[in-house]
């Protein structure tokens, strides 16, 4: 969002994924495992990209990651299988980025199907290379082909469209995909029209050989004053959630949740979410605030609560260390002069 904003498929590429190494010559010289919280450590961070150019194409606006498991390729001096990183700009571009050092290798542009702009929000990479991209502007979901082809559209529930059409608010809708149970989860950042506020709806897709069609829906308390960026399941079932904030004159607030789906109420059929019918929500635990995290050194080019913080807004899990998963968290310049592109490394303990 533009602030001032198959279950063995997932398992296979969080596997994959654990050849990933983001180490390299740009990143900021700070000492490992810094200690955010009981649970979070955040080893380093890079500005390489900020206001930075590829083939014409503006380097920002990141609003996803995903690791590309498909496209591995091999060093020239030794045939070591290195990955690759997806990343989607809200501005209507597909990056592919290098694994190792996060420079560009790739770009292709994004539209719907009348050939219009999106803004694109979440990103997930099928085994086979195609990607599935949400937009927040209707909501949809789209396939798209490595290429940039749209290759089809998934169903969206009435309710979960911008209104008039629906009851969601403008720039509030699908900000987060990610696999799930074998199908997809795709996360509203805001709450619905009626619903109360802070809750919102978390929309599951099954997936069938003739594609994916709309399965159980699930609310999710946010804190207060905060929305839901982005969201990466877990193979065990459970999910890394993000949510954010912006206060003018005090900056970002950025926290990271561990969510747990699998006792929680099937909302598709319940109009209206107030908190206090019964539903049972997801529920949330607090891994850590990333404002809690070290600086590292970072400077913040406007007002930050830490001036490591940003628009935080993409995330991706690429392997694990030592029994803790090696997250990736990038933010959203809105190619804003005071605000920073910018990765962030953790490693994240969920056993809570």
């Amino acid at each position: 969002m533009r602030m001032r904003s198959v279950l063995a498929t997932a398992t296979a590429a969080l596997a994959a994924a654990t050849c990933l190494s983001a180490a390299g010559p740009s990143y900021a010289n700070a000492p490992q495992h810094h200690a955010c919280s009981p649970y979070v450590s955040i080893d380093r961070f890079s500005d390489a990209l900020d206001k930075t150019t590829y083939q014409g194409t503006f380097v920002g606006n990141f609003s996803a990651l995903a690791v590309d498991v498909p496209h591995s390729r091999l060093r020239s001096n030794g045939g070591t299988p290195i990955g690759s990183l997806a990343a989607v700009s809200d501005r209507s571009a597909l990056f592919s980025l290098d694994a190792e050092t996060l420079a560009p290798r790739g770009v292709v542009p994004l539209a719907d199907e009348k050939g219009a702009a999106l803004d694109s929000e979440g990103l997930v990479v099928d085994h086979d290379g195609t990607r599935l991209i949400s937009s927040e502007g209707e909501p949809a979901v789209r396939r798209y082909s490595e290429d940039g082809r749209i290759l089809d559209r998934l169903p969206v529930p009435d309710a979960l469209r911008v209104a008039p059409a629906g009851r969601a608010v403008s720039n509030g809708t699908f900000e987060g995909l990610t696999w799930f149970r074998g199908g997809l989860l795709a996360s509203m950042e805001y709450a619905l029209s009626g619903d109360s506020a802070g809750i919102v709806r978390f929309q599951t897709w099954d997936r069938h050989k003739g594609g994916f069609e709309l399965s159980a829906q699930y609310g999710y308390r946010a804190d207060t004053g905060l929305g839901v960026p982005e969201v990466t399941a877990l193979p065990d079932g459970r999910l890394l959630v993000l949510e954010r904030g912006f206060t003018s004159g005090v900056g970002n607030t950025v926290r990271l949740y561990l969510a747990d789906p699998r006792r929680a109420t099937d909302t598709s059929a319940i109009e209206n979410l107030t908190g206090q019918d019964g539903v049972r929500l997801i529920k949330k635990t607090l891994l850590a605030d990333i404002a809690d995290c070290p600086d590292l050194g970072a400077t913040a080019k406007q007002p930050q609560p830490n001036p490591l913080l940003d628009n935080i807004e993409a995330m991706t899990v690429t392997g694990h260390t030592g029994g803790r998963l090696n997250v990736l968290l990038a933010s959203d310049d809105n190619q804003n002069s005071v605000q920073t592109t910018r990765f962030y490394h953790l490693r994240v303990r969920t056993t809570v």
